[in-house]
């Protein structure tokens, strides 16, 4: 069904890219109701315009809380064209009909983000706002409602060509964007009152960005969030699906090492778990290290690191294949080496995550956990001896790494660089088992390495295959009926032990 819009009402918070709508709305001989400031943008145009004031016979009231919320205005928006008596009481009230509704919101998630100051924010929670748009979209059979600047145009545009009517196939278009965008609103609101969000699972997020596919080509995959908040793209393809999961691993893995970590650390995450990893007092040498972790697993990973991309590791690093690189920033030099391939993707890191909550789909429902922050609780000698200070670093070192591999997870560090880990596996002493035979592949000498664990140490296995290898410290958090078992092992044999009170599982 074809609608002539005859009359329209405009109350918007941003003016920007109003005008070329607003003088369609003039040429197409549209009645142009408004309030306020929109009102005074509106005749500095020269464009005539009534004030919704006509039609209420009130003023705006109650310093602008209330100006827009009376039948005259309602009642013009939600009044039923096909409903005689709803036309009879419109007549007998004098309400007119108003066919668009061009309402924008206030700027509440751009007031919190810039004050703490309750009042303020308070008072950007719309009323009128949400209300006219709802009702617009409601009655989309008769009303065209415009909810977004980004519209203004595209509106612009369909009234031109249409000689000022719109389709109800448009109508309810911009009908459903509406209510998407009030139910953002309200959620936003929701989530200010209530962080932790404990009646409902509440969470809105704009832009959603449509993938090639999803973890494998059959599925489909949609990203929602924006990525230009975290990173400058400075190079490469699109980032898929599982880019994004590994990007993700790589980033919280890093940020882990930004305080506590004054040497240039580089990683590679390969199925969102590190398989290679050090810190050296120069990136290249960060890089090496890292590398001969495991090189064999490095192919076709993700890179990160914590201090900007020179020269040097860019002739290095462009001599293997990897699909993405993050670093805070590239000098001009090892960006021209970088980008000889140009599918290869290069992220300039401009600020870390901050997400409190983390979430997972299950069975019908969502799984939602705070994050997993900090590296110990304690930390609590229990050994046979004290820990030396290099034993002490790497041990540190080793339990972050740790926290960033699947469970259950072992890593063994010597000298601030992962030389063997396992990750995933169903028994601890499998992953131990595939950690020592990880480093022994690439010849790495186990004596003096540090052994950190995500979760306790069930039986004293581990610790006796560890001390066979050659490692003389272990790290774990401890909490196992049997702790006793390890703690006596390594007292007998004046091993380290650190229990951390801390389990890292990452399942």
């Amino acid at each position: 069904m074809t609608k002539k819009i005859q009359s329209a009402l405009i109350s918007v918070f941003y003016k920007d890219g109003l005008e070329p709508l607003v003088k369609v709305l003039h040429e197409q001989g549209i009645t142009i109701y408004s309030t306020g400031g929109t009102q005074s943008f509106i005749e500095k145009l020269g464009i005539p315009v009534v004030p919704v004031e006509n039609l209420t016979t009130y003023p705006s009231i109650l310093g602008g809380r209330v100006k827009t919320l009376h039948p005259s205005v309602f009642g013009g928006i939600l009044g039923r064209r096909e409903v005689e008596t709803d036309l009879q009481e419109m007549k007998q009230y004098n309400i007119p009909e108003i066919d668009l509704v061009i309402v924008d919101l206030y700027p509440f998630e751009e007031t919190v983000a810039s004050t703490s100051e309750e009042k303020l924010i308070i008072e950007k929670i719309d009323i009128g706002g949400p209300s006219m748009i709802r009702g617009a979209a409601k009655n989309f059979s008769h009303v065209t409602v415009l909810a977004a600047k980004s519209d203004y145009q595209i509106l612009a545009d369909m009234l031109t060509a249409q000689n000022g009517t719109t389709t109800l196939e448009q109508r309810r278009a911009f009908a459903s964007k509406a209510f998407q965008i009030v139910a953002h609103y309200d959620v936003a609101i929701a989530k200010y009152f209530n962080p932790e969000g404990d009646l409902y699972f509440l969470e809105s997020i704009p832009s959603p960005k449509t993938m090639r596919y999803g973890e494998n080509p059959h599925q489909t995959g949609i990203f929602y969030g924006d990525l230009n908040q975290l990173f400058d793209q400075l190079n490469g393809k699109e980032l898929s699906y599982n880019n994004l999961v590994d990007v993700d691993a790589a980033v919280q893995l890093i940020n882990d090492f930004a305080a506590g970590e004054t040497g240039a650390v580089f990683a590679i995450i390969k199925h969102t778990n590190v398989c290679g990893i050090a810190s050296r007092d120069s990136v290249k040498a960060a890089w090496d290290a890292a590398l001969a972790g495991d090189p064999e697993s490095a192919f076709g990973g993700v890179l990160v690191c914590n201090k900007p991309i020179d020269k040097a590791t860019a002739d290095a690093i462009n001599e293997i294949f990897f699909e993405v690189l993050i670093a805070p920033s590239f000098n001009e030099d090892a960006l021209a080496v970088l980008k000889s391939k140009k599918n290869r993707i290069l992220l300039q890191q401009k600020s870390t995550t901050n997400r409190p909550n983390q979430y997972k789909s299950v069975l019908n429902g969502v799984l939602a956990q705070g994050e997993d922050k900090g590296n110990y609780l304690e930390w609590k000698e229990v050994g046979g001896r004290e820990s030396k200070a290099n034993e002490k670093s790497d041990m540190e070192f080793a339990n972050i790494v740790c926290k960033h591999l699947k469970s259950n997870a072992i890593a063994l560090v010597k000298n601030k660089q992962l030389i063997g880990k396992g990750c995933g596996q169903t028994s601890r002493v499998d992953a131990l088992r595939h950690a020592l035979e990880k480093a022994r592949q690439f010849e790495f000498d186990l004596n003096g390495a540090v052994l950190a664990s995500d979760a306790f140490f069930p039986f004293n296995d581990c610790v006796q295959l560890g001390h066979a290898a050659g490692i003389t410290a272990f790290i774990q958090p401890g909490g196992s009926v049997r702790d006793k078992d390890s703690i006596e092992y390594c007292q007998q044999h004046q091993l380290v032990m650190v229990m951390t009170g801390m389990r890292h599982f990452k399942h």
